[in-house]
């Protein structure tokens, strides 16, 4: 399986910090709609940001599973939450769950505070973009 994915970065750029400015890709594209926190029988464990973001990102790796594939085929995510500030508080706990479910892969991201969610309890919704090799 050869790599498909080269991640841009424009010369003279700073290095962006946990996501990229660009990927391109060659393969097949794999679709996830915005996973929440709920586990597989839609139970809120968490009611915390964090703690719903490591239960979006567990999601998000089954599914990727269930598609064939993994973690590092991703190429775009798209955040949803609800409070910027707590989501920039939690950073640090955010992180330490994205490096243990995701790994070490930063594809492209967009984070945007939004004014709800469909499910009450949910307070992150996270959709994904992957490309797996040919």
């Amino acid at each position: 399986m050869s790599q498909s994915i080269d991640f841009l970065q424009p010369e003279g750029w700073p290095r962006p910090r946990g996501y990229s400015n660009g990927v391109s890709a060659r393969g097949r594209q794999v679709f996830i709609s915005g996973m929440i926190g709920w586990d597989a029988d839609e139970v809120f464990h968490a009611k915390d940001l964090a703690g719903q973001v490591r239960q979006a990102l567990a999601n998000i790796a089954a599914v990727l599973a269930a598609g064939g594939a993994r973690p590092e085929h991703i190429v775009r995510m798209t955040w949803y939450v609800l409070d910027k500030r707590a989501y920039v508080a939690a950073y640090p706990e955010i992180g330490q769950a994205y490096r243990e479910i995701i790994g070490r892969h930063f594809p492209t991201m967009t984070a945007v505070q939004v004014a709800g969610l469909i499910e009450d309890e949910a307070l992150v919704e996270i959709e994904v973009t992957a490309v797996v090799p040919d």
